[in-house]
């Protein structure tokens, strides 16, 4: 791929590939090197993509596998980052709900949705935010259709149930 046609692919599909990345990842930073392995097999792919959707799968998939890949590493499964620790220690279990809830912001649902496993999280966001159907997230996650609609129903009961319990209002 040539210098100009990355850099148009790049421009285009940064964002995107970026949020899919971080919705998997629950991390900016994994999320960041995810994307930047991505765009790199990009770079040196010998792959003969169709079109720009095509090329744009792909990297949602790729930077897929490269979080997933970093879940597995022995790093993120026996260490714990001092945010993290912070966070634990700021927010206590302490639970207000109200009687009169107001409209959820957007930056609170999208908090929701990454707060779910990735495994919802990621169906959930190519579907509503992204707007892929379910064949073809199914296509992008190497699963079944009748997984992603069971995996985007799951992740919806799970937000109902979180948004129920109103935790989310202020």
């Amino acid at each position: 791929m040539d210098k100009a046609r990355f850099d148009s692919v790049a421009e285009k599909y940064l964002d995107s590939v970026y949020r899919a990345a971080v919705n998997y990842c629950k991390n900016t930073d994994d999320a960041a090197d995810a994307v930047q392995n991505a765009f790199f097999k990009l770079m040196t792919t010998n792959t003969v993509f169709e079109d720009d959707e095509h090329i744009h799968r792909w990297l949602i998939r790729v930077a897929v596998n490269e979080c997933k890949g970093f879940w597995r590493s022995f790093w993120h499964r026996n260490v714990i980052s001092l945010d993290a620790l912070h966070e634990e220690n700021e927010n206590d279990p302490v639970f207000c709900q109200q009687d009169n809830h107001e409209p959820v912001s957007a930056a609170k649902i999208w908090d929701a949705v990454t707060a779910l496993p990735s495994k919802y999280s990621v169906v959930l966001h190519l579907h509503y935010h992204e707007g892929y159907t379910v064949e073809e997230i199914a296509e992008i996650l190497g699963l079944t259709p009748s997984n992603v609609l069971v995996r985007l129903h799951r992740g919806r009961e799970k937000l109902k149930t979180e948004f129920e319990k109103g935790d989310f209002y202020e």
